[in-house]
C-alpha cells in the first residue's frame, strides 16, 4: 500500500506539488479501530472526490483521484473496472 510519503511523491511528479493535506484526509480513518484498512470504502470513490472538491479545490481532485487509483490497484481493481461511486458501490464491488 502506498503510504502518505509515496502518494505525495507521486503528486509532485504528476502535478508539481505534494497535496499532503489531501492524502492525509483520504487516509485519516485508517487509524480508526472501526475501519483500519477498510477505511478506503469511506472516501476512496466518486463521492469522496466530490468531498475533496468541496473541502479543498478542483486541483486537489486530480491528486485525490490518483491516490484512490493507486490504492484500488492494490486491491485488484483495474482501469477497465468501473470507478466506485460511493461506499455502497465500493462494497458491492468487493473492494473492502
Amino acid at each position: 500500500m502506498p503510504n502518505t510519503e509515496e502518494h505525495c511523491k507521486e503528486s509532485i511528479r504528476l502535478f508539481g506539488k505534494p497535496f499532503t493535506e489531501v492524502h492525509l484526509w483520504l487516509d485519516a480513518l485508517a487509524e480508526s479501530p472501526d475501519c483500519g484498512m477498510r477505511h478506503r470504502m469511506k472516501r476512496h470513490h466518486l463521492a469522496g472526490l466530490e468531498q475533496v472538491r468541496r473541502i479543498f479545490d478542483e486541483e486537489a481532485v486530480k491528486a485525490a483521484r490518483q491516490h484512490i487509483i493507486a490504492d484500488l490497484k492494490m486491491e485488484g481493481w483495474t482501469e477497465s473496472d468501473p470507478f466506485p461511486k460511493d461506499e455502497g458501490h465500493y462494497k458491492k464491488m468487493g473492494l473492502f
